[in-house]
């Protein structure tokens, strides 16, 4: 297929999705009815026995459809196809757009426009559904999945008119979502002369999610959702080079950093990988024997309700007080030692790529190589979002491999699989990291030498994978 065909295919497709948004919207309520069956009847029911089967139970396919397919593969989505599930599909945005179009209007608050929200919503989230137990348990899911769509839904009520404001601010993945989408070969691009000069009159364009459409750049806001294809004859849906908006347009910022390396190559490799790790029974071990020494029993009684702490006696599962400290000390650790190593990578390679490209203003004095340097950090930093991807991409699908198991699916080839697409991503990731490098003013033995140390300071994210898929 041509260059001119494949523009030209991905102008008709935005008109089509722009043309039949009642159609989706009849969609996204069909989602919705099925999203709410699966998320509300399995909590009402008994737990499933041995013996039940995705074929057979409700609560096991339950299970199997939201952390077996749902989360693995709509993260794939985002860079194949942007943030098409958040605008096709999501229940969860759908209902907090609804609940926006009849609710008070309010005017965003400050304090919700904060910078950090995305880290901070995703690192709660995550550690939360790790202390209840949310891949195994219906109770679990309802806390995690339905307390964020009724949030989404009392946001939606209080803030904005007709938007999607949650989806915007305070949806725990929404930070990764914006990541991951960097990574799309497409985008709606917006041409400036157009846009100023329009061949043709159109009507206003509601734009949920929140993106200054003029001025729009990249793909990590946008929706895809069509509404504002051909808009003044200016926004296109077009194919890019997926490397594109990292290498020439995300300077990044203190905040995506931290989500990258402290949130998805930290943090979420704790959370995925505490279950499987001798260390983990270790550390147990020697506090329960020292909290028996000194006569301290408490926490080892497993009396916390189901929505603080896993406690499914029915089931011989119950976490302790110490369980919950130990689980929030392995995750804090990955996040320190895994995070703290691939940042100090990142942080050396900036002082030999001193000069951002001319089009990053850094934030700081004028001249300043702190702020310079900053800027350098952050840019580098996009550059392992294919790693961090690939990352929670392998963790979520743990659970995948579970459910084929326990359903008599043969998963021998898991290992090589992991393998190679843990190596893929981190050749991409290394790629883009060399790229962006090159965008700086520094000569090729500094990129050389920036490269290695970004290198260097991923070695303990992929040996961290590596003990995971040998052990499990």
């Amino acid at each position: 297929m041509t260059s001119f065909a494949l523009r030209a295919g991905a102008h008709r497709f935005a008109d089509f999705l722009r043309d039949n948004a009642r159609w989706l919207r009849r969609l996204q309520w069909c989602i919705v009815a099925a999203y709410l069956t699966l998320l509300i009847i399995p909590a009402l029911m008994p737990l499933p026995g041995r013996t039940a089967s995705v074929f057979n139970n409700l609560t096991v396919f339950a299970q199997f459809a939201f952390w077996g397919v749902w989360w693995p593969f709509v993260l794939v989505s985002m860079p194949l196809l942007g943030r098409s599930w958040c605008g096709w599909f999501c229940p969860e945005g759908m209902l907090s757009e609804w609940a926006s179009e009849h609710g008070r209007g309010r005017a965003i608050p400050k304090w919700m426009r904060w910078g950090g929200w995305p880290f901070v919503a995703f690192a709660l989230t995550t550690i939360y559904g790790q202390l209840v137990s949310v891949y195994q348990y219906p109770l679990a899911v309802l806390a995690v999945l339905g307390g964020s769509t009724a949030a989404a839904m009392v946001v939606g009520w209080l803030y904005g008119r007709n938007k999607r404001v949650w989806c915007k601010y305070l949806c725990p993945v929404n930070g990764v979502f914006q990541l991951l989408a960097k990574l799309a070969p497409w985008h709606y691009k917006v041409d400036e002369d157009a846009w100023r000069n329009p061949v043709r009159r159109t009507e206003s364009v509601n734009c949920a999610p929140l993106v200054p459409m003029r001025h729009m750049t990249g793909a990590s806001d946008c929706h895809m959702c069509g509404r504002c294809s051909d808009y003044r004859g200016a926004v296109h849906l077009t194919p890019r080079s997926p490397e594109a908006e990292i290498v020439s347009v995300a300077p990044g910022d203190v905040w995506q950093t931290r989500l990258i390396v402290f949130g998805l190559m930290g943090l979420a490799v704790g959370a995925f990988l505490w279950s499987a790790s001798p260390w983990f029974v270790v550390l147990k071990q020697a506090q329960a024997v020292w909290l028996v020494e000194h006569d301290i029993y408490w926490p080892l009684a497993q009396n916390a309700p189901w929505f603080i702490l896993t406690h499914y006696p029915e089931a011989n599962d119950s976490f302790s007080w110490l369980d919950a400290e130990v689980i929030l000390l392995f995750i804090f650790g990955a996040a320190a030692c895994i995070g703290g190593a691939a940042y100090a990578g990142l942080w050396a390679a900036s002082r030999f790529l001193p000069t951002p490209v001319p089009a990053v203003r850094p934030r700081g004095p004028s001249g300043s190589s702190s702020a310079a340097s900053s800027v350098t950090l952050h840019r580098l930093a996009q550059g392992l979002i294919p790693a961090a991807g690939a990352g929670v991409f392998l963790g979520l699908s743990a659970t995948t491999l579970t459910l084929l198991q326990h359903e008599g699916v043969s998963t021998a080839w898991a290992f090589s699989a992991r393998f190679a697409l843990l190596g893929l991503a981190m050749f991409w990731s290394l790629r883009l990291v060399w790229r962006v490098a090159g965008t700086s003013q520094a000569g090729m033995g500094s990129r050389l030498l920036a490269l290695a140390l970004v290198a260097l300071g991923t070695v303990p994210f992929c040996a961290a994978w590596f003990l995971f898929f040998a052990v499990w």
